[in-house]
């Protein structure tokens, strides 16, 4: 292997984005001169990766909202590989984004360059036919759950645990400054404008709702980007009767470790939330029909990645028609205050930190890809 490797790197979100820098740094440790280019956002940026295609133009949810974008993803799908061809990478990383990262893995099967999964598609919860064409294309499988290697138990495919970053990552998180003394209620409707447009309007029904039981209850919303943040100025200013809204541009991690309790889309934000150790309520809404067809294909008992991974609902779901502002409103109440409620979910908040640990982060995840790489430092 040469000194200084070239990775493709491909991270079609915004965790996956900050979860591949991560590593990028990592890799950097050990091999200083390591070159690498591909999709991802602004933290891959940050880490001198040259980004071809910009997470805000990859990130979309829902099999109807894939289906308008076709053209474009297929365009620079064509041109990616184009790009390979020319480029020869010693080694693809594919991060999260399985619909577009598992195509590509596929398309490169017969080429020569290692490729490497990073972030285990939800396999065991829908499309377990998926897990045999996994061993087919994919060099080696990282993952960040402890119960995931075991799916692929039989599979002619190299899986690794390489802990959950997201472990770590949270442990020193100090609770934002901005927030003042008195009830705190943080509001996380997530990082995509198709979550905020339906889910931060329920979200905000329930905070007036709170605000008429604590009429000096603080509320604050983390905006992803600017994008995000001028959705949500938007929707705030639409509304009529409205609380006090704080719209906090990033520091989503410092706002939640600060909030006495949150509302939280369905998603990697209700596991980092339950890290910060805040208790919370998971809601989430879609399209009718991603619903309807999502609802008869998953097999698992919860949506919440922090109820799967304690295989127990820890937090109380309020999905697509019983995301009801009023039942929210109730079920949030005595999370904001002492009550056996909210000691309960605490305990069950630390059983999933219990569960995810002991955590090596993105360096088990590069020794693994050093190996991948075949480079002996």
């Amino acid at each position: 292997m040469k000194s200084n490797p070239e990775i493709l790197i491909i991270a079609g979100e915004l965790s996956g984005d900050a979860h591949a820098a991560r590593i990028v740094r990592s890799l950097k440790k050990q091999i200083p001169d390591v070159k690498a280019w591909g999709f991802g956002g602004d933290h891959l940026a940050a880490e001198g990766v040259e980004i071809k295609e910009h997470i805000r133009d990859l990130s979309v949810m829902g099999i109807w909202e894939v289906l308008k974008r076709y053209g474009y993803f297929k365009k620079i799908f064509d041109q990616l590989l184009a790009d390979i061809k020319v480029r020869k990478p010693d080694l693809v990383l594919l991060v999260d984004y399985p619909g577009f990262n598992l195509r590509l893995a596929a398309a490169l099967k017969g080429s020569g360059i290692p490729v490497v999964q990073y972030i285990c598609p939800q396999v065991w919860a829908w499309k377990k036919n998926r897990i045999p064409k996994m061993a087919d294309v994919l060099d080696a499988l990282i993952c960040i759950f402890p119960f995931e290697p075991k799916v692929f138990a039989g599979v002619d495919l190299p899986v690794f645990y390489g802990g959950h970053p997201m472990v770590e990552e949270t442990e020193k998180v100090e609770a934002d400054a901005g927030w003042g003394e008195g009830v705190k209620l943080a509001l996380v409707p997530g990082s995509r404008l198709q979550e905020i447009d339906r889910i931060f309007y329920p979200m905000l029904e329930s905070a007036k709702l709170i605000q008429k039981l604590i009429p000096d209850v603080q509320i604050r919303v983390p905006a992803a980007d600017e994008n995000c943040e001028k959705r949500l100025r938007e929707i705030c200013d639409s509304q009529s009767d409205m609380p006090a809204v704080e719209i906090v541009s990033g520091k989503m991690r410092e706002l939640v470790r600060g909030a006495d309790a949150a509302l939280v889309t369905s998603g990697t934000a209700t596991l980092e939330t339950a890290l910060l150790g805040t208790p919370m309520l998971i809601v989430y809404k879609t399209s009718f029909l991603t619903y309807e067809i999502g609802k008869r294909v998953v097999q698992v008992p919860h949506i919440g990645m922090v109820n799967l991974v304690a295989e127990r609902e820890v937090c109380q779901e309020f999905i697509q028609q019983d995301a009801d502002p009023v039942a929210m409103s109730k079920a949030l109440f005595p999370l904001l205050s002492d009550t056996e409620e909210r000691r309960e979910m605490l305990v069950g908040l630390q059983e999933v930190r219990d569960r995810l640990v002991p955590d090596e982060g993105g360096d088990a995840v590069s020794k693994i890809l050093l190996e991948q790489l075949k480079v002996d430092v």
